[in-house]
């Protein structure tokens, strides 16, 4: 017998995961985490999207960062924050489902999204834009990308071993 899909509980547990990545993103973007340096954040709704990977599977976890990037865009940015949301989402998010499966330490998982994330980020405004001179810039957020990736990465690890235990207490 082929198990269902999506059951209930994986469709409430999906639009709690697309609310806290809502309810984070909205908290990131008032806090200024490098002021007079653009787009760098901490990256906090990566967290929920690989425990999402951890936790459930990698299509959820895709489908997770397609919605968060279609309605973070409807709700605070518009279309070009969408375009850009969207090349740094598929990088990351294709980059973490690979390194996964190669069996790479979360915490490296989530630094390699979060440099994925930059790359294709800058290389896309590198592209609309027009300049190289992007390059530069590209250096810093790598930099930033690694050392908030990391940060994202150990309170992502210990949120999933601290869900496995309650699931194993039954909770």
């Amino acid at each position: 017998m082929r198990k269902k899909r999506f059951t209930v509980q994986t469709i409430a547990q999906c639009g709690l995961l697309t609310a806290m990545m809502l309810v984070l993103g909205f908290i990131e973007s008032l806090l200024p985490v490098a002021a007079g340096v653009p787009g760098i954040k901490l990256g906090l709704s990566n967290g929920v999207l690989l425990f999402a990977l951890y936790m459930l599977d990698a299509p959820t976890a895709f489908v997770l960062m397609l919605l968060k990037v279609l309605l973070s865009g409807l709700l605070f940015g518009g279309v070009s924050a969408m375009m850009y949301a969207l090349a740094g989402g598929v990088a990351s998010m294709l980059g973490m489902i690979l390194l996964k499966k190669l069996r790479f330490h979360l915490i490296a998982v989530s630094m390699a999204g979060a440099v994925l994330h930059n790359l294709a980020q800058v290389l896309l405004a590198m592209v609309i834009l027009e300049t190289d001179q992007l390059i530069y810039y590209m250096a810093v957020l790598l930099l930033v990308g690694l050392a908030c990736g990391a940060v994202t990465g150990v309170a992502a690890q210990a949120t999933i071993r601290h869900m496995k235990t309650l699931k194993g207490r039954g909770v």
